[in-house]
């Protein structure tokens, strides 16, 4: 099936969606100023851009990561969750599909570049509380508050991290409408399995992904973020285990 006939599958007039597709078109809206920024900064600047969008990336992960979460489920889910995505080498399989993207879309963008970029976005978009518990009341309760706020916050980074990483950052503007659409057309069936402790541990776990891809754009360590992503699935069985207990 073709991408076109995927996105036309997707019920875009369900109520619930609005939020959605505002956070999606203040992504496109914020990437777009931000590669026009881009052009118009000199090559011996971009790097101060670069340190800018690092550091407030690093500010936000760490915040995320220190709001709450049980380091004794959050460290055997990263080490797990990292050994499981390096052997699937999921990261390598974004990047590759980022570039036939590139190819497609953006054939002058700096090769690596674009990939990079719709993935370091994808995640900093995609991964959080408030992106599920904003999709869930959107899609039962009609209540956006969560997602507008979230899409103002997407909007600012957007801008930010494309004047840094270039159209790449536009394009994860699709994982928004796919992932965040999603689970608010899943809600009914999500609502009762998220649980304020599951939610804290997705938060805190959500915060160490956001700071790899902080140290990745200071250049502090590179780290193949997306690999990591299996954690998320990990933190949530084993906190939905811990309830078992106590």
């Amino acid at each position: 099936m073709s991408p076109g006939c995927f996105l036309s599958a997707i019920p875009l007039y369900s109520p619930g969606m609005i939020a959605t597709l505002v956070n999606t078109l203040t992504v496109i809206i914020g990437g777009l100023l931000g590669l026009l920024l881009k052009g118009r900064i000199a090559e011996k600047y971009r790097d101060s851009v670069t340190v800018g969008v690092g550091l407030i990336t690093l500010v936000l992960g760490m915040s995320m990561a220190l709001s709450g979460g049980t380091i004794l489920l959050i460290l055997p889910a990263l080490v797990l969750g990292g050994l499981a995505g390096t052997a699937l080498r999921i990261e390598d399989g974004i990047l590759k599909s980022g570039d036939v993207l590139r190819k497609l879309m953006s054939p002058g963008e700096e090769d690596g570049l674009f990939a990079r970029g719709f993935l370091d976005a994808t995640i900093l978009f995609c991964v959080g509380p408030m992106t599920i518990v904003g999709s869930i009341e959107a899609g039962l309760q009609g209540n956006y508050d969560i997602i507008f706020t979230k899409s103002a916050m997407d909007g600012f980074m957007a801008i930010v991290l494309a004047a840094s990483s270039g159209a790449g950052v536009i394009f994860s503007a699709l994982s928004v409408l796919l992932i965040q659409g999603g689970l608010t057309l899943g809600s009914g069936a999500l609502a009762p399995l998220v649980t304020d402790s599951i939610l804290a541990e997705i938060g805190a776990l959500g915060g160490y992904l956001i700071l790899m891809i902080a140290l990745n754009l200071l250049n502090l360590k590179k780290v193949k973020t997306a690999n990591f992503l299996p954690s998320l699935l990990l933190v949530i069985l084993f906190a939905w285990g811990r309830s078992f207990f106590y």
